[in-house]
């Protein structure tokens, strides 16, 4: 799945990326950039999908909501990925929703424009379904990472992947989504979160994340990090190239 455009949009979001050119220069005209702030809701479940997301920098969170109200995070979607997955998998709507939890940018386009597209285009759909799978594959390997490994490795491996959708050492991630992602209360974020402070490898100060060793915090991290990573390479073709300055570069990055 080579890419053979050069547009700044398709650098910054992967799966625009991996589009081919022509695919590529017909959903170009119908994206609006968009910021997406804190806890911004785009979409929620059981409604109707309007828009999908190619988010740039930030997070979503795809959240389950109990009867009694409890909410669980039970995935993740960034750079390299899109928000609306339920029109690819033919409905327009899920029991999910979907939050914004680190605040960043993206690219919106209502989601009557995208299913055409979708039906317009099998190699548009196979860059679509092999994200899909590369997003089944992450749900999965955090089921089993959440039985098997410590708080501390996995609160480790989320500031990782967290630090990949960003263009900045920086960043908002509140104690109530570390807390959402580990599955833990807060007080237990705390802790870990105190622990890798005073080692060193990060700051934490007001929900605001400064990663000091990334090397470091990849030696701390379980393996479900690399693992998830290399899927994500292996489906979608490597890291994405970026049209903005690079973010700076840890040592011990790939």
């Amino acid at each position: 799945m080579a890419t053979t455009h050069m547009a700044a949009d398709a650098q910054v979001n992967r799966l625009l990326g991996l589009l081919s050119s022509s695919d590529y220069r017909r959903l170009q005209p119908h994206l609006q950039r968009v910021p997406l702030g804190y806890r911004q809701s785009l979409y929620r479940a059981r409604q109707r999908l309007g828009f999908v997301y190619f988010i740039e920098t930030g997070v979503g969170s795809l959240v389950n909501t109990m009867v009694n109200g409890q909410a669980a995070e039970v995935g993740t979607i960034g750079n390299e990925g899109v928000v609306g997955l339920p029109l690819l998998l033919g409905d327009d709507r899920a029991p999910t929703s979907v939050y914004v939890q680190v605040p960043g940018a993206g690219l919106r386009m209502t989601a009557a424009r995208f299913s055409a597209e979708l039906a317009r285009s099998a190699s548009m759909r196979l860059v679509m379904l092999r994200y899909a799978h590369a997003l089944f594959n992450q749900v999965a390997q955090s089921a089993a990472c959440n039985h098997f490994h410590t708080l501390e490795q996995r609160c480790c491996r989320w500031m990782l992947m967290t630090h990949d959708r960003m263009q900045s050492g920086e960043f908002l991630l509140t104690q109530e989504f570390l807390a959402m992602m580990l599955g833990v209360q807060r007080t237990g974020v705390s802790a870990a979160a105190g622990t890798l402070q005073r080692a060193g490898l990060i700051r934490y100060n007001r929900g605001i994340v400064t990663i000091l060793d990334r090397r470091g915090l990849r030696a701390r991290a379980c393996e479900c990090y690399d693992l998830s990573r290399r899927e994500f390479d292996r489906l979608l073709g490597g890291p994405p190239r970026r049209s903005a300055p690079p973010r700076q570069r840890w040592s011990g990055d790939a």
